[in-house]
C-alpha cells in the first residue's frame, strides 16, 4: 500500500477557530487520513499551531501575558477543541518548537549560500515611545479607502483593501497607541523569489494539472503577475531568530523571521516533533527527504493557496536539496454565516467551541463535509444545517438502527435471528449496495467529498427502502421466518454502515459497531464485492440497542440558537 503524508493549513494561535476554519482544512484532511488508514495504507497527517507573527504578540499582550506562556495556553485549548472533533492527528504540533527553528534557520542558510537572499535597506515605521520599528500590523490608523478608523497596516479589514503603513491617516502604535512616528531605514532579509520564477512554472506545469481549479487558477494567476522578491524576517520579539552564524549585524538587531517564511516549514518541524517523541520507532525524514514513494496532499482554503503553491514551493526549490513538494492541494472556497464571511477578530458565525457545547461532533462533521465549500462558497444557515441533521442523520440512518434493533429485540431477542436463507430481493439489495459503495470510494479517491457524502447518503437510504419494502412488521403476522430473515439482513446492513461512514461520523459509527458482540470484529473495510453477501453479522449474534444515535433539531432549538449566534428565521 501507498504511504500519504497529508498536512492541513495551520490553524492561527490566537482564538478558537470557526466552522469555516474548520471545513476549510482541518476536517476533510481527517476523513481522508481515515479513509485512507481504513484501506490499509500507510498515513501521517501533520498539524500544528501557527505561533509566530504580530497578532500572536498583540493577542498576548492583550491578555497581559508573556507570549509563550500565551501560545502554550492557546495550543493546548485549540487542541482539545479538535480532540472533541475527532481529528485524529498523528501528531498536533506548534510552530515555536526547537525543531522548527532549526529546520528554517537551515532553509535560511541554504537559501543564503544558493544567492537566494539578499540583504536590503528599506524604510519602515519607528516609534520613538516604543523604542522599536514596527511591523505593519503593530501600526493601525484610518483607512484611506473607506475611512474605517481601525485599519492594521498590511490591510483593512473592513473593505479588504491591501495596504502599507504609511498609507493609514492618523497612524498610531498598536503596543502604546502613540502618534508620534517616524519613518526610518533599516535592513531585512528578502527571499529572490523572481530567481525561482521559471523552475516554479515549470513544476507548476507539471504537477497542478490534477490538482482543484481553484488551486491551479489561483497559482497561474500569482506566476502570471510574476514572483516578486519578499521580505522575510521582521522587527518582533517572537519568532525563530535570524542565526548570528549567518547575518551577525542582523541578528544583534533581534530580528526574527517573518511568519509566512516559517509557518509552512513547521510542516515538517511538526514531523521531526512526532519523529523525535519515539526516535526508535520513528523516522521524520523519510517521509520528507528523498520521499519518492509518498504521496503528499494538502487541504487548505482558497486564501493560503498563494503561500503553498508557489512560496513554499519556490523556498524547497531554492535550498537544493530533495525536500519533498505537494503532489495534490485540495482548496476550498469560504462557509459563509448568512451570506456574511465568518470572522475570528469580530467574533461572527459559529466557533468550534461553542458548536460542541450545542451538539456532538458528529453532527457537525456530517453537515460540513456533505456541504463542503468545493466548487463554490457555501452558506451555513441554522436552517439547513436542522434540515440536514433531521432528514439525514436522525430519519435515513438513525432511525433505521433504532427501529430495526428494537423490532427486532422486542420479537426475537436478544440475539440475531436467523429466519430463512437469503432470497432474491437480498442478492438484488447486495448488488445495489455494491454499486453504490464502489461509487463512495471512487468519490473518496478523487477527493470530492460532496459526491461522497451523496454515496454514503444513498448507502444508508438503500436500507430503508430495502426495508421498507420488506415490512418486517408485517411478515412478522404471517411470516416469522421470513421477518427474521429480513431483520438479519438489516442488521448486516448496520455493520456495513457503521464500518464505511467511520470516515464521518466515528462516534456514532463506533456505536453502531459496539451494538454486535461479535467474537473478533477486526475488518478495516468492507469491499464492495464483499458487501454483496450481507452476512458479517451471523445469526445467534449478541446484540444491544445503542442510545439514540441524532436527535432531532425542533424549532425551539432553532430559535435559541439563533438567539445565541444570530442568523434571522428563513
Amino acid at each position: 500500500m501507498a504511504r500519504h503524508l497529508i498536512t492541513s493549513a495551520l490553524p492561527y494561535i490566537n482564538g478558537i477557530k470557526h466552522l469555516g476554519n474548520m471545513v476549510g482544512s482541518m476536517l476533510p484532511a481527517d476523513v481522508y487520513s481515515r479513509y485512507l488508514r481504513q484501506r490499509g495504507h500507510d498515513v501521517l497527517y501533520i498539524c500544528a499551531t501557527d505561533e509566530h507573527g504580530t497578532p500572536a504578540e498583540l493577542a498576548a499582550k492583550e491578555q497581559g501575558l508573556p507570549v509563550d506562556e500565551f501560545c502554550g495556553q492557546a495550543h493546548d485549548a485549540q487542541k482539545a477543541v479538535y480532540d472533541g472533533f475527532g481529528l485524529a492527528f498523528d501528531h498536533f504540533g506548534r510552530s515555536s518548537s526547537a525543531q522548527n527553528a532549526e529546520l528554517t534557520q537551515h532553509f535560511a542558510r541554504k537559501l543564503n549560500e544558493n544567492g537566494f537572499i539578499e540583504e536590503r535597506a528599506i524604510r519602515q515605521v519607528y516609534s520613538p515611545a516604543d523604542g522599536r520599528f514596527l511591523p505593519d500590523r503593530y501600526v493601525e490608523g484610518t483607512c484611506p479607502h473607506c475611512g474605517y478608523d481601525k485599519a492594521r497596516g498590511d490591510q483593512c479589514e473592513n473593505c479588504t483593501r491591501v495596504l502599507d503603513p504609511t498609507d493609514l491617516i492618523n497612524p498610531r502604535s498598536a503596543i502604546s497607541g502613540s502618534t508620534d512616528l517616524e519613518v526610518r531605514e533599516t535592513k531585512h532579509l528578502f527571499l529572490l523569489q523572481s530567481k525561482l520564477q521559471v523552475e516554479v512554472e515549470e513544476w507548476i506545469a507539471r504537477t497542478a494539472g490534477e490538482w482543484p481549479q481553484l488551486a491551479s487558477s489561483i497559482a497561474r494567476k500569482w506566476l502570471t503577475e510574476g514572483l516578486h522578491d519578499r521580505a522575510i524576517t521582521r522587527d518582533l520579539d517572537w519568532g525563530v531568530p535570524v542565526p548570528a552564524d549567518t547575518w551577525p549585524e542582523l541578528a544583534a538587531e533581534g530580528k526574527v523571521f517573518y511568519v509566512w517564511f516559517d509557518a509552512p516549514i513547521e510542516y515538517i518541524g511538526s514531523t521531526k516533533e512526532w519523529s523525535d517523541q519515539s526516535p526508535a520507532d520513528r523516522d521524520w525524514k523519510s517521509w520528507w527527504y528523498e520521499a519518492d514513494d509518498v504521496r503528499y496532499t494538502q487541504f487548505m482554503a482558497k486564501d493560503n493557496v498563494p503561500f503553498h503553491s508557489v512560496m513554499f514551493p519556490a523556498t524547497e526549490m531554492g535550498v537544493r536539496e530533495p525536500w519533498k513538494k505537494v503532489d495534490y492541494l485540495k482548496s476550498f472556497n469560504w462557509l459563509t454565516y448568512y451570506g456574511g464571511k465568518f470572522s475570528t477578530s469580530q467574533k461572527r458565525g459559529i466557533f468550534t467551541d461553542a458548536a460542541l457545547e450545542i451538539l456532538p461532533a458528529d453532527y457537525w462533521r456530517y453537515f460540513l463535509i456533505a456541504n463542503a465549500p468545493e466548487s463554490d462558497d457555501s452558506s451555513f444557515t441554522w436552517e439547513h444545517f436542522a434540515a440536514t441533521v433531521n432528514k439525514d442523520l436522525a430519519d435515513t440512518l438513525g432511525n433505521f438502527v433504532n427501529r430495526v434493533l428494537s423490532f427486532s429485540r422486542k420479537r426475537f431477542g436478544d440475539d440475531v435471528p436467523a429466519g430463512k436463507e437469503a432470497g432474491e430481493a437480498e442478492a438484488k439489495l447486495g448488488t445495489e449496495i455494491a454499486g453504490l459503495l464502489a461509487e463512495y470510494e471512487a468519490q473518496m479517491e478523487a477527493l470530492q467529498f460532496r459526491k461522497a457524502a451523496s454515496a454514503l447518503r444513498a448507502l444508508w437510504s438503500a436500507g430503508n427502502s430495502y426495508l421498507e419494502e420488506k415490512a418486517p412488521w408485517l411478515e412478522i403476522k404471517t411470516d416469522p421466518e421470513a421477518a427474521a430473515l429480513t431483520l438479519r439482513t438489516a442488521m448486516n446492513l448496520i455493520h456495513l454502515y457503521a464500518v464505511v461512514s467511520e470516515p464521518f461520523i466515528p462516534a456514532s459509527s463506533k456505536a453502531m459497531r459496539g451494538a454486535f458482540a461479535l467474537a473478533d470484529d477486526t475488518a478495516a473495510w468492507v469491499t464492495p464485492e464483499q458487501a454483496k453477501a450481507l452476512d458479517t453479522v451471523p445469526a445467534g449474534t449478541a446484540f444491544t440497542v445503542p442510545p439514540v444515535l441524532f436527535a432531532k433539531i425542533t424549532e425551539e432549538d432553532l430559535e435559541s440558537y439563533r438567539e445565541r449566534f444570530g442568523g434571522a428565521a428563513e
